[in-house]
């Protein structure tokens, strides 16, 4: 299904940069408090004893709840609208969780501390991309990767700044501190953004604006049926699913690759990690304009080989400088589908169930992040942490296959040539 989008009247270019601004920067935080906890897996897991497997079920458990509040999070977003307030809570949700995590000397309570990230982390982006995708319909796929660039980045400067300060204090510490920038940010947004609700924004999202009947949890059920039978969106969400199953997998056991393997220290592991991030944060934007121009699919297919290729060459490459070229090349290819395939699933649903549909593939999407870290865990366990990097090279090759089957109707050009 395809949803054409009509002229938006011009928005001022003030407005314009507050509003992306604010939402990216804040999106950023959101990627941010992730990024930093894969900096501390190799220090928890070595202060708490835990083997791999241990290590990627509390990543599975963060996303099992992600995908379990998805769908609540995308009937709050259509049914309320308000999302300036949504994105406030996301930011707090996101945080706090971490500052308790400081307390936490059992495996049990680190795994109640990631659910609950799990549900706050998931009230973003069904508030966030909808209002973005509307509100510059024209631009959708380079709006939404500077949204996405924006997380890139927050995750690029989390392991540099993490990395440093873990030379000088404890990860305890750390994590406590880490809360000040999200509280900030939600701060600002409140402040700046407010409710940004359809009334005031303009943002033609609010299922409450733009239908006559009052909302419903049974038409609201019956309307996820309708997307759960949407062809395009659920082979564009399980292509994403593809594409998160292999970050999951990348984001957990790089670092302690680095650590244990290759011997780096917290900064150096930092570095790395930092590579991965800015070269997804620059190649984000080009591959959104050049989706816009030349088509979804496209630059979907293309990204999805080249990071199959480019983890096959991390892993061959060793402890050498190419280890380090490679690891930028994955972060480029890998970090580039993202906010593609979120434009793409955009255009998949019908417009008054957006905040559901960017639900629905998140679900979906933490599907593959949630199987990834436990799954490639017990491979790392029984054949070492090579054989999982050879497993998720495999995986995104094969999400190739899932791309040639969504409809021609979801891509731009088709789009825009009816």
């Amino acid at each position: 299904m395809n949803t054409t989008t009509a002229a938006a009247p011009a928005i001022p270019r003030a407005q314009y940069i507050k509003e992306v601004g604010l939402i990216s920067v804040g999106h950023g935080l959101t990627h941010w408090y992730p990024a930093t906890f894969y900096l501390l897996l190799p220090l928890i897991g070595k202060e708490l004893g835990l083997t791999y497997t241990q290590i990627g079920f509390i990543l599975t458990v963060q996303h099992v709840v992600g995908a379990i509040a998805n769908l609540p999070g995308g009937a709050v977003v259509d049914a309320y609208g308000k999302k300036g307030y949504l994105l406030v809570l996301s930011l707090i949700w996101i945080g706090v969780p971490y500052a308790v995590m400081s307390l936490a000397h059992s495996y049990w309570v680190l795994l109640i501390c990631m659910a609950l990230v799990g549900i706050g982390n998931n009230i973003w982006h069904p508030a966030a991309i909808p209002m973005l995708a509307y509100r510059y319909p024209q631009r959708k796929g380079f709006v939404l990767s500077v949204h996405g660039m924006a997380g890139n980045l927050g995750e690029a400067l989390a392991p540099l700044v993490i990395g440093a300060l873990l030379t000088w204090f404890t990860w305890r510490t750390v994590v406590v501190a880490n809360v000040v920038p999200g509280v900030a940010m939600a701060a600002l947004i409140l402040i700046l953004l407010g409710a940004f609700s359809a009334s005031k924004g303009g943002d033609a999202n609010d299922i409450n604006a733009r239908t006559a009947q009052p909302w419903s949890a049974r038409k609201y059920i019956a309307d996820v049926a309708s997307l759960l039978r949407n062809k395009g969106l659920m082979l564009v969400s399980l292509s994403a699913m593809v594409r998160s199953l292999t970050q999951a997998g990348l984001l957990t056991f790089l670092p302690l690759y680095l650590a244990y393997e290759l011997g780096y220290n917290p900064f150096l592991v930092g570095v790395c990690m930092a590579v991965l991030q800015i070269a997804g944060f620059a190649a984000s934007p080009v591959a959104g304009h050049l989706s816009d121009k030349w088509g979804r699919r496209r630059v979907i297919m293309s990204s999805m080989a080249l990071t199959g290729v480019t983890i096959l060459g991390m892993v061959l490459a060793g402890n050498s400088v190419w280890f380090v070229v490679f690891v930028g090349l994955v972060g480029s290819f890998l970090y580039a589908m993202r906010s593609v395939l979120q434009a793409w699933a955009i255009e998949c649903t019908p417009r008054h169930l957006a905040g559901t549909g960017v639900a629905v593939q998140f679900s979906i999407t933490a599907i593959g992040s949630s199987i990834s870290p436990a799954l490639f865990g017990m491979i790392a366990d029984a054949r070492g942490l090579q054989a999982a990097f050879y497993g998720l090279a495999v995986t995104i090759v094969l999400g190739n296959v899932l791309v040639l089957f969504v409809p021609a109707s979801g891509t731009t050009q088709d789009a825009a040539a009816k």
